[in-house]
């Protein structure tokens, strides 16, 4: 089944929690992604970023969020706390009305409930706007934090298998979940 809304029919809009603003990337973000990333910390539990980052593979990255949204692949928002970038949120792979929710955030936001808020915010825009019926996740399994917030979230585990990290340089085991639309309290 295709989400509702696919293939670019989705304005590029801004979302809203309590304390956050999330509003679609763009270029001008890679600087402070770059900075954020170049935390050890926040990158180890990066599967699939580079430690340390590279500018020029981040200023690409970011330059490719707008035509993915057109395109109806990939959603992403940075997430904004008093005006300041602190993280970002983001629905990727979308395919056959299902796609991967991931996020990231700069050390000194964790443990403030960010993560769960934003990505609460963008779960409820992709059964909602985008019309999908399943999400999917993941962590690495020594990062319980973000399987606290995935299951905060109402997402069920799956599996546990063993996966390429591109920060580490070396495989880790990587916790899967699973979200139905009919499981996640969206209207």
């Amino acid at each position: 089944m295709m989400p509702a809304n696919h293939s670019g029919s989705v304005r590029r809009v801004s979302l809203h929690t309590e304390r956050l603003t999330l509003r679609p990337t763009n270029r001008a973000d890679a600087d402070r992604a770059f900075e954020i990333q170049s935390d050890w910390d926040v990158t180890r539990m990066l599967r699939m970023a580079r430690f340390p980052p590279d500018l020029d593979e981040t200023v690409g990255w970011f330059a490719e969020h707008e035509q993915e949204w057109l395109a109806g692949t990939a959603y992403r928002f940075a997430v904004l706390r008093e005006g300041r970038m602190i993280g970002l949120v983001d629905i990727d792979e979308v395919d056959g009305g299902e796609g991967d929710l991931g996020y990231w955030f700069e050390k000194a936001g964790w443990g403030q409930g960010f993560a769960f808020e934003a990505a609460r915010a963008v779960a409820d825009f992709a059964f909602g706007a985008l019309g999908l019926t399943r999400l999917r996740s993941g962590h690495a399994a020594d990062n319980p934090a973000s399987g606290n917030v995935l299951m905060k979230l109402g997402f069920r585990p799956l599996s546990a298998t063993r996966r390429p990290s591109r920060s580490r340089g070396e495989d880790i085991l990587h916790q899967s979940y699973v979200l139905m639309r009919e499981e996640s309290g969206t209207r």
